[in-house]
Parts: structure tokens; sequence; C-alpha cells
């Protein structure tokens, strides 16, 4: 009984683990013992104008007491993102690494899954990435999706053309 009300309470920690501004979209349960693929959209707060759409998985209480890791989802994500209104580009990182712009908890200390920005200045393209942080042991799995600017009505906040990297 004690393992249940562990998982219970593990399982209701992790729902509460979202992530900010982030709006859900679907629930799609994945089998019987209460798995689900979840779809969220999220706006980039300084890139008005796109919206991503990300899936991730959820383990359900009966997958986390038969696999005893009861504080941990899986490192899965996908992302798809595109432009659903007029483009303003407020103050973003140009480094080529980019930045961080949504997380998500998927245990209660040491995985985040995350969706970093980067602009490709050369081609005019906003990148998404997503991609499970791990402390200790990192991931490879990981999903892009790119937006092309070119040919739309872009604005950028400094009123000058799109900065070259710093």
């Amino acid at each position: 009984m004690t393992k249940f009300i562990t998982a219970f309470a593990a399982a209701i920690l992790l729902s509460a683990c979202g992530g900010a501004g982030n709006k859900e979209v679907a629930e799609i349960n994945n089998d019987w013992t209460g798995n689900e693929i979840k779809i969220e959209a999220f706006e980039d707060d300084d890139v008005k104008g796109i919206t991503c759409h990300m899936a991730h998985f959820d383990r359900g209480v009966l997958d986390r007491l038969s696999k005893g890791d009861w504080f941990e989802n899986p490192s899965n994500g996908s992302i798809s993102c595109g432009i659903t209104g007029p483009v303003v580009i407020g103050d973003i990182s140009l480094r080529k690494g980019g930045e961080q712009v949504f997380k998500q908890k998927q245990s209660l200390i040491f995985k985040t899954l995350a969706v970093r920005r980067v602009y490709d200045r050369d081609n005019d393209t906003m990148i998404y990435l997503v991609y499970s942080k791990k402390i200790v042991d990192g991931s490879a799995k990981m999903s892009l999706a790119t937006v092309p600017l070119a040919g739309q009505d872009v604005t950028w906040v400094t009123g000058k053309p799109a900065p070259s990297y710093e």
C-alpha cells in the first residue's frame, strides 16, 4: 500500500510540473495502463506570432508501479512550430547556442524537457529544438522545427533589420 501511495503522490507532482504559459491541446490515451501522449501549445515570449506544438509522453500510475521508476517520464519529445500571426521579434539571443524558451520537468529533480530557440541569420529562419536535459546522463533524443522568415512581414523591435551574430 505504501508503494501505491508513493506512486500516486509522484504522479500528482509530475502532473503539476508543466511549463509556464503552455496550454494542453490534446491528451491521447496510449494504452490500458494510463500512459498518455500529451500535446501542448506554447508561444515564444520574445518572438510574437510563432506558436509551437510539442508532444511528450506521460506515464500512468500503473506503469510507474510496474516499473518501479515512479518519479520520471521518458525523455521523448517532438515539436513543430509555425507562424500564427504577425511576427514581432523582441530582444533575443543571437549567439549560436540560442536560448532556452520553454522547460518542463520530467522527474522530480534530475530531468527536464527543454526547448531552445536559435536564429539562423544566413537562412533567415527561427529554429526550435526540443531535447532532454539530465544532470547525470544526457540524452540524444531530440526533435527540431524550423520557421522560415524570408518573405514574411517581420518586425524587429530594434527597428533595424536582423542583427548579426554576437
